[in-house]
């Protein structure tokens, strides 16, 4: 097969109990980092590396986040 199989897009799942949307942004270098930081005690859990605006959409549409959710931390 010359270009394979196309990626079909699937929820993740992930346990999202207890824990909200964050976005880590640094200020020194702009690198983002997305995942879910824990009430309870603030650990977060790095999911996913954001370099542009699709790899936002993509990280929503995977764990079935909304934008007004995320919460952004630098």
């Amino acid at each position: 097969m010359l270009f394979g199989k196309k990626k079909q897009k699937v929820q993740e799942t992930f346990d999202k109990t207890g824990k909200y949307p964050v976005v880590h942004a640094s200020i020194c270098t702009g690198e983002k980092v997305a995942g879910f930081k824990s009430i309870a005690d603030g650990k977060f859990e790095e999911l996913m590396l954001i370099r542009n605006d699709s790899d936002l959409k993509e990280f929503m549409e995977r764990y079935g986040v909304k934008a007004d959710e995320i919460k952004k931390e630098w």
